[in-house]
């Protein structure tokens, strides 16, 4: 599960009298300050840290400086949000943050640099994040998950949604590429496993030739990072998954 710490930040995930972020797939931690977040951070080991320039008594920039700063938790994506002003764009750009947004915007457009910020945390075995939705679905609800593999034919994920097979997936991920890829795939297989979770195989029926080009090269760059991570530890074995 994905951690994300909110600095002063949580209106913006708010749209239509929704939080956006409030699903099972995140687990989130709010700060209205700069030492609080900082504690947050160094217990919990957060994902990603969204957080207003405008805080109290200490500035957002100064929360993504001290971050990069501590050799413990410095590997953790952050964004800043900032006014459109020439002080608060120089504060930004020297701070190290990974994105700076400038209000306005939506709050979609933040949680689709959320998606890919989180997708790039997720590297090895072939695991992306996913937003999905069924097709023809009465409540069209957008459900979020890991994958468990992928390849060019389709993707195996685990969700706590129930879902059967023939429903006809909408799928969207970013690679750790920041390529983003959107395609509808057919449920082709249900699979419960030992611990009680189920595991769905999703074909993909529409996959485009880019997108298709940019998946190999994510799978073949997983394969040589699996096998690096072998010759550390020895009797590891490692291979394409298959749907």
């Amino acid at each position: 599960m994905r951690k994300i710490l909110l600095v002063n930040a949580s209106r913006y995930f708010i749209d239509n009298g929704t939080s956006l972020l409030d699903r099972k797939d995140f687990q989130v931690f709010m700060a209205p300050s700069v030492m609080q977040a900082l504690q947050i951070h160094r217990r919990e080991r957060v994902n990603l840290v969204v957080t207003d320039l405008h805080l109290p008594e200490i500035g957002g920039d100064i929360l993504c400086s001290q971050i990069r700063q501590e050799p413990d938790v410095r590997e953790v994506s952050t964004i800043l949000i900032c006014n459109d002003s020439p002080d608060d764009r120089e504060k930004a750009i020297r701070c190290g943050a990974n994105i700076v947004m400038k209000k306005p915007f939506t709050p979609r457009t933040l949680m689709e640099h959320v998606e890919r910020l989180l997708a790039i945390c997720v590297r090895r075995g072939y695991r992306v994040l996913l937003r999905a939705r069924v097709k023809g679905a009465t409540d069209n609800g957008v459900f979020f998950c890991t994958s468990q593999n992928l390849s060019v034919s389709g993707i195996l994920i685990e969700t706590d949604r129930e879902l059967k097979l023939g429903d006809i997936i909408s799928c969207s991920f970013y690679l750790p590429s920041a390529a983003h890829i959107v395609a509808d795939g057919e449920l082709a297989r249900v699979a419960t496993q030992p611990d009680g979770k189920v595991q769905y195989g999703i074909r993909f029926i529409n996959l485009s030739d880019q997108h298709r080009q940019e998946i190999e090269a994510f799978v073949s760059d997983s394969i040589v990072s699996a096998a690096a991570a072998a010759v550390e530890k020895p009797g590891v074995t490692f291979g394409p998954g298959t749907l």
